[in-house]
């Protein structure tokens, strides 16, 4: 099995600072109660697998400076860091590829993943079967709730010659960034693969849906 990086893209549960979709339903402290329960069980499932040596791990964070993003991050367990930076979220993962390329010559790692911070039902089975699946296929994608995907797997092959690939021509944040991110890789010979689909947690009618399905 192939050793991946993956990358956590989170944000800093400060008052009224993450999930505004959901604080105006539940109010700001408990929106930020939930993003901090949930960015400590993704980072707890990623140091599972850390500890069995599959994957390395890299946060990228928002919302704070370099300093305090430092203090998080080892009050986190986690010892490799980044600040997203500007721009929208393909520009932001972009550069963290960019960012660890060193890294990862470094380490022999061949395929990066991103995961958000927004999954309650995260599991280390997940992670495995994207680092598995990233053997026959060139791209992995978690399809999410509201068209978008809560994690993107990409091979060698991708990040050393088709990088522009996953990120160009989409809206983000929109219900079709799913179809647009297939749609750029249509006219290429590339694999691409499908984990099960989740419900990201960013309003209210999330919440509830995911209790539904549960029941």
């Amino acid at each position: 099995m192939d050793k991946a990086l993956l990358i956590i893209m989170a944000k800093w549960h400060g008052f009224g600072r993450c999930k505004t979709r959901l604080s105006r339903d539940i109010g700001k402290s408990n929106s930020a109660k939930i993003q901090s329960i949930m960015t400590n069980h993704t980072i707890s499932v990623a140091k599972s697998l850390q500890k069995i040596k599959p994957i390395d791990i890299s946060i990228a964070i928002s919302g704070l400076g370099e300093k305090n993003c430092k203090r998080w991050s080892k009050k986190l367990g986690i010892k490799k860091f980044n600040l997203q930076g500007k721009g929208c979220l393909g520009e932001k993962m972009k550069k963290q590829i960019l960012i660890n390329k060193k890294f990862c010559t470094q380490k022999k790692i061949k395929n990066i993943i991103f995961i958000g911070t927004d999954l309650p039902d995260l599991c280390h089975l997940d992670l495995l079967n994207t680092i598995r699946e990233l053997k026959q296929n060139d791209l992995i994608l978690g399809p999410s709730n509201d068209g978008g995907y809560w994690l993107i797997g990409l091979s060698e092959k991708i990040i050393s010659k088709n990088l522009y690939l996953p990120f160009i021509n989409i809206k983000w944040s929109k219900e079709d960034v799913l179809q647009n991110t297939i749609d750029n890789f249509a006219s290429t010979k590339l694999k691409y693969k499908f984990l099960d689909k989740k419900i990201d947690i960013d309003t209210i009618i999330d919440i509830e849906n995911r209790e539904y399905q549960l029941v």
